[in-house]
């Protein structure tokens, strides 16, 4: 057997998937918690330890991606905020960042001192098509040459002066990686480039930065941030399925949704964004969470009318003792009821934005009407019965109360085996035991 360790170092556990290469199989898993008060390695090597046990194999190759630590936190620097701020922050998303600021227009003082308060680990400067305005990007990146700005920066604007500002900020002390334009022309989204130049700074910079690990051996595992990780793992099983496709990912702090959309007509079509259609999505919902964040899905829930006012009010309650003791663990029917409850909310609330399009800045909104599989995640889902996880997804696929393009026909599974991040992460050398193994484990449920 020629084995291969995908590990997931995230905020609260950290999963390991050991997987059969040849066959693009699991061969064995296990998880631990993540000990990111001492030395996150502690808790990596226990959960490789465990889930490698007896498998009779030494010098496996590890694929690994980590969130803890809060993850990659992005600001976008845009020329103004309907066009390249927009698409600035639709290509962060997608490279697996969490966007904590957006900024249109020249900067000017209180915009530099708003931009260090989001206290970002990564800056991602846009602004102007190719051959188009160059003097908001050249006035943005002055500014911040002069502000001594010192974390890194992804400059992604006008391909014209992309030499000479890079030059600017590198001459001032920035670190500065510079990568194609995100928006060439209007209505052209090209993300590729700045995401995979935001990873390689994330590499870089940010893991080693988190001080999540004496030493360098975590630096030098780490491949990617977890959501770039996961959306890529959608994005081949996206290709194998050859269709629409969704995924909802419940988490303590935050709620991600992915979709992997079919190009149309509307890529080019009267009605056409003027900031690019990026038809491989990912949206992150920071008030939505089982734990941290429970309290924001009664309140939005509440504010979505999914809830009644006295259920609210007992389900207010339940979510704050969450929020209290993150470490909080449902250990009878009724606390793993409550659990499911608030996964059903967070999961139909954050698909509602998500098709709504408010946190990508698509007018339109994404039309997830002919998702043919939506792939439920998360702890919740996977430690849930199956009657359990399905009554969650069931509550996803229900939901035209309010007439949002949401799937009409879909299929549901749940990421039971924690494959998606592993498919992702084995993708680029292992192409074909990544779309085995997501096809054995995913679609062939």
């Amino acid at each position: 057997m020629t084995l291969a360790v995908c590990a997931d170092v995230g905020s609260t556990y950290t999963k390991v998937a050991v997987v059969d290469l040849a066959g693009g199989v699991l061969a064995g898993a296990a998880s631990a918690p993540t000990t990111v008060g001492t030395d996150v390695l502690h808790g990596l090597d226990a959960a490789v330890a465990a889930a490698t046990a007896g498998l009779g194999v030494r010098d496996m190759p590890w694929y690994v991606c980590s969130s803890a630590g809060g993850g990659l936190r992005l600001a976008v620097i845009g020329y103004e905020p309907l066009v390249t701020a927009q698409a600035g922050r639709r290509v962060g998303l997608s490279a697996g960042a969490h966007v904590v600021h957006v900024a249109a227009g020249r900067l000017g003082g209180a915009d530099v001192a708003a931009l260090r308060a989001a206290r970002p680990d990564v800056v991602l400067l846009v602004g102007g098509t190719d051959g188009g305005d160059a003097d908001t990007v050249t006035h943005n990146a002055t500014r911040l040459a002069r502000a001594r700005w010192r974390r890194p920066v992804v400059y992604a604007g006008n391909a014209d002066v992309r030499e000479r500002l890079t030059g600017v900020l590198r001459d001032a002390g920035v670190p500065v990686t510079g990568a194609e334009n995100v928006l060439p022309r209007i209505g052209v989204l090209a993300p590729a480039s700045a995401r995979a130049a935001i990873r390689a700074v994330f590499l870089r910079h940010v893991i080693g930065g988190k001080r999540l690990s004496r030493g360098s051996r975590f630096a030098r595992l780490v491949r990617a941030a977890t959501p770039d990780a996961v959306l890529t793992g959608v994005e081949v099983l996206a290709d194998s399925v050859g269709g629409d496709l969704a995924v909802v990912d419940v988490g303590g702090a935050t709620t991600d949704v992915y979709s992997v959309l079919t190009p149309d007509e509307r890529a080019t079509g009267p009605g056409r964004e003027v900031a690019g259609s990026l038809w491989r999505a990912r949206t992150v919902e920071g008030d939505l969470g089982m734990r941290w964040s429970a309290p924001g899905v009664v309140r939005a829930a509440v504010e979505e009318r999914l809830l009644t006012e006295d259920e609210s009010v007992d389900l207010a309650a339940a979510a704050a003792r969450r929020a209290a003791d993150p470490g909080f663990l449902a250990v009878n029917d009724v606390e793993r009821a409550v659990d499911r409850r608030i996964a059903a909310l967070a999961a139909t609330v954050a698909m509602r934005r998500h098709a709504r399009g408010a946190a990508t800045g698509e007018r339109a909104g994404r039309d997830l009407r002919d998702v043919r599989l939506l792939v439920g995640s998360g702890g919740v889902l996977r430690h849930a019965p199956a009657d359990g996880s399905g009554q969650v997804l069931t509550a996803v696929l229900a939901d035209h109360a309010g007439g949002w393009a949401l799937p009409r026909a879909a299929a549901a599974v749940v990421d039971a085996d924690y494959v998606l991040a592993a498919g992702g992460l084995l993708a680029e050398e292992h192409g074909a035991a990544a779309r085995a193994l997501l096809r054995h484990h995913l679609r062939t449920h």
